[in-house]
């Protein structure tokens, strides 16, 4: 994985929170929420906490006095997630990096991460990492997307960096975010890790947006995609923005549109 590929910083976390967070986000955010509170814990942790879609849909559910601490290695997206939260009381925001976690063995009732794994440039270290800081019998959910194929709008974009780039066609998409897939692979992986109990769920949503530039923005100007663009041509990111939001109104309109997403959800007992 490229630097690149994990650089979220410059205007990236808000387009990515004001774009992409309603587009693809929120409704996996109420279903991690939902499953993490249910757990009843009494220790949170969430690592890649982003610009904090899980912790805003999870906070409310949680019980009083709960220790709730959410985590994201890169600085800019937490300050955001912070700023947005409208009830950060309890909530605890550190900088750390889910591979090497600040806390001691066995801080944690439950740890959730959404949307985050693919990041990790040693998955099954990562997932270790996450065990380490859970208690014997604890919970860990998290999500990756699924392929590439599987979510139409990302697909497009991908397509439509290629048309701007056929010679070095930025891959980011495809590469990180719907680069871990296989259901086999992370399954063995997690229990690769030492976790047991392992179900994983694939979940399939739709995503919605009022233009078919809204989309276009979300992707291109609003993750790593955009850096990858701006390396080859900085002044081509518009023009890749263009041909994104009109190959996707070509396929699906030129009003609001709506595209399948799918990813999958594990669940894992230390």
């Amino acid at each position: 994985m490229s630097r690149t590929d994990r650089s979220f910083d410059g205007s990236i976390p808000e387009l990515y929170d004001t774009y992409l967070v309603p587009l693809i986000f929120e409704a996996y955010a109420d279903d991690m929420a939902s499953r993490v509170a249910a757990l009843q814990p009494d220790a949170v942790l969430e690592t890649a906490t982003g610009t904090g879609a899980v912790t805003r849909a999870l906070a409310p559910l949680l019980k009083e006095g709960v220790r709730y601490v959410a985590t994201d290695i890169n600085q800019p997206m937490l300050e955001r997630a912070a700023r947005m939260q409208s009830n950060a009381k309890g909530i605890e925001w550190r900088q750390a990096d889910a591979m090497s976690l600040p806390f001691e063995d066995r801080s944690f009732a439950a740890v959730c991460c959404q949307f985050g794994a693919m990041f990790f440039p040693d998955r099954i270290a990562g997932y270790a990492e996450t065990r380490r800081v859970l208690r014997p019998g604890g919970q860990f959910v998290f999500s990756v997307w699924d392929r590439i194929e599987e979510n139409e709008f990302a697909d497009l974009v991908t397509q439509a960096a290629a048309l701007s780039f056929p010679d070095d066609p930025p891959r980011f998409l495809a590469r990180t975010p719907h680069g871990y897939h296989h259901a086999e692979r992370i399954t063995l992986d997690v229990r690769a890790a030492g976790f047991k109990d392992v179900g994983l769920f694939t979940i399939a949503e739709r995503s919605r947006a009022p233009s078919a530039r809204h989309v276009a923005i979300a992707y291109v100007q609003g993750t790593p995609l955009r850096n990858e663009i701006e390396a080859r041509d900085a002044s081509r990111l518009e023009d890749v923005t263009e041909t994104a939001a009109g190959m996707i109104a070509e396929r699906f309109g030129a009003g609001p549109v709506e595209g399948k997403i799918q990813g999958h959800v594990v669940v894992a007992q230390a």
